[in-house]
């Protein structure tokens, strides 16, 4: 197996963990993006980054909430 074959097959078993947010390995911290990105949208269910607009209790008053400002 050559060089570049090893470093694929550790890219390809490496998974998620807290700490890649910190790391200053390239793929760590592609992964810990990528988890942001991901438990973002699986959080709020868009893309578009608006916050669904609820009511003092929590309930969902609508999905026409305020946008999430980009940086």
């Amino acid at each position: 197996m050559n060089n570049n074959q090893q470093h694929s097959k550790i890219d390809a078993d490496k998974t998620y963990h807290p700490s890649d947010y910190t790391s200053t390995d390239q793929s760590s911290k592609g992964l810990a993006s990528t988890h942001e990105q991901v438990s973002d949208t699986y959080t709020e269910g868009t893309i578009d980054g608006s916050i669904d607009e609820v009511d003092e209790n929590g309930n969902l008053v609508s999905h026409e909430g305020r946008k999430l400002k980009r940086k």
